[in-house]
C-alpha cells in the first residue's frame, strides 16, 4: 500500500500519517523503512520535494529509491540538498578525486584485522562514525555493483526499541553515558594499516545511552554495538552485562527491516534514530560488490537531562570544504 506525502511540521511527523505531495510512500514494515517512488535523483528537487523527503526520512527512518543511476557528482550534488557533507570517512578516507565520497567495496576491511573475531547476534550491528563527538546526521548509500542474490542490508529503529523497554529501565538507561571509539571486533588483531589511520586520527566520545533527536523530540536508545565499548561509571561486569541485554533488545525482528539492493538503489538513513548491518554472506560468494556513501555532517548528541556528548579524542566531523 501506497500512498502520497506532503512536507508536515516535524514535530509531528513521526506520529501523525502525511498526507499529499507527489511523492509516492510505500511503507515496508510497521516501524521501519519506506520506499520513495516518482522522483529523478540526477536533477534538482523542488523545496517542496525536499522537505517531503526529510518528512518521510523523520517518520519511516530510512528510506529507499530504486532505478536512481547516479554519477559520484549527481550523488555528491543529490546529498547536498539536505545538509553540509563531510570527509567521506574521517578517519578511512574517501575516493580519490571525490573527497565527499566513500567507498563501501566488498574487501575494504581485508587489510584491517587478522584472527577470527568473536560473533554474537549483534556483531556488525553499527550507527555511523559515533566515535565521533558529532556522528552525521544522515547517510545515504548508492549500489553500483550489486551481486544477483546476497548482500542485504539491515537497519533498526532505535526509537522504536527505546519504547520497547520496560518503564523502569527506560528511567535508568535516560540517566546512563556510553564511551564510544573504533577498535578491532572482538578476537580480533588489528592490522598496521588501521592502527596508523586510526592513530592519526584518533576518536573517542562520550555520548548520552538515550539520545534526543533534534527535530522530532523522540527519544533513541543510542547504542551503536560496534563502536560503544563501554557505560560510563559502572563496573566492568554491570557495563557488559546491561549492554549485551541492549544490543539483544535493538535488534529484535520487529524493529528492523531488511533491503534487498538493486544496482541503481540508493538508501538514505537516519544516524540519530537507526542502528545498521552491513551484510557478510558476500564473502561467502565470488561476487563483486561495490556500493558509495555520503555522510552529511551532524550536530551534537543532547540526553534527556540536557546534557551534551562529550569528545574525549579527536576534534569535531567538519563539512568538507571544497577548494
Amino acid at each position: 500500500m501506497s500512498y502520497v506525502l506532503e512536507a508536515t511540521d516535524a514535530q509531528a511527523v513521526a506520529t501523525a500519517p502525511l498526507p499529499t505531495t507527489q511523492l509516492s510512500i510505500t511503507p515496508l514494515t510497521a516501524h521501519i523503512g519506506a520506499q520513495i517512488d516518482g522522483l529523478d535523483l540526477r536533477f534538482t528537487l523542488t523545496p517542496t520535494q525536499i522537505a517531503g523527503i526529510r518528512a518521510a526520512l523523520l517518520k519511516w527512518k530510512v528510506i529507499f529509491f530504486r532505478n536512481q543511476y547516479l554519477s559520484h557528482e549527481q550523488h555528491v550534488a543529490f546529498s547536498r540538498q539536505f545538509g553540509q557533507l563531510t570527509v567521506g570517512h574521517p578517519v578511512f578516507g574517501y575516493v580519490q578525486g571525490h573527497p565527499e565520497v566513500y567507498s563501501v567495496g566488498r574487501n575494504r576491511k581485508a587489510n584491517r584485522f587478522d584472527g577470527q573475531r568473536l560473533v554474537r547476534p549483534w556483531t556488525g550491528w553499527h550507527t555511523d562514525v559515533t566515535a565521533a563527538v558529532n556522528p552525521p546526521f544522515a547517510s545515504i548509500l548508492r549500489g553500483v555493483t550489486i551481486p544477483p542474490y546476497s548482500g542485504d542490508t539491515q537497519w533498526t529503529n532505535l526509537v522504536a526499541a527505546y519504547r520497547g523497554l520496560s518503564p523502569t529501565l527506560r528511567a535508568f538507561v535516560d540517566t546512563l553515558v556510553g564511551e564510544h571509539r573504533f577498535a578491532p571486533p572482538e578476537g580480533a588483531q588489528p592490522k598496521t594499516a588501521f592502527e596508523q589511520d586510526v592513530r592519526k586520527r584518533p576518536l573517542v566520545s562520550h555520548h548520552p545511552l538515550v539520545r534526543v533527536h533534534p527535530e522530532s523530540g523522540e527519544r533513541a536508545l543510542y547504542v551503536s554495538p560496534s563502536f560503544l565499548k563501554n557505560i560510563v561509571g559502572l563496573a566492568p561486569r554491570e557495563s557488559e552485562q546491561l549492554l549485551q541485554l541492549l544490543f539483544e533488545h535493538v535488534i529484535r525482528p520487529e524493529y528492523t527491516v531488511r533491503f534487498k539492493w538493486e544496482p541503481g538503489s540508493i538508501a538514505f538513513w537516519d544516524n540519530r534514530s537507526t542502528a545498521h548491518l552491513p551484510p557478510v554472506d558476500i564473502f561467502d560468494t565470488a561476487f563483486d560488490r561495490q556500493l558509495y556513501r555520503t555522510t552529511l555532517v551532524g550536530d551534537i548528541p543532547v540526553g534527556p537531562d540536557g546534557s551534551s556528548s562529550v569528545a574525549i579524542e579527536g576534534e569535531p566531523v567538519l563539512a568538507h570544504r571544497a577548494d
